[in-house]
């Protein structure tokens, strides 16, 4: 199993979500894409328990976990766009 760790700013930043809330989301993943930026985080959309569709934006640190360090709900519309989720218009 993998190893991921949810910084502990996140629940403090956003009490509404929880660590459970984002590993659930981590794990069922839609949307995940590595970020241009040069820093090697990868910004990820998934679904928590609660049916709500998290934000999370994390690193592969030196000792092979993944930490999460950050997430929120709803995605902003600039992350939806970053991993092509936006809707067409007709």
């Amino acid at each position: 199993m993998e190893n991921v760790i949810v910084h502990p700013r996140v629940h403090e930043r956003h009490p509404d979500i929880s660590e459970e809330d984002v590993l659930t989301a981590w794990h069922n993943a839609l949307l995940s894409a590595p970020r241009d930026d040069g820093t090697g985080s990868w910004v990820s959309i998934g679904m928590d328990g609660n049916g709500r569709l998290l934000e999370m934006v994390s690193v592969h640190n030196s000792v092979g976990q993944w930490l999460i360090y950050h997430a929120m709900t709803p995605p902003t519309k600039k992350t939806m766009k970053e991993l092509g989720a936006t809707r067409r218009k007709s």
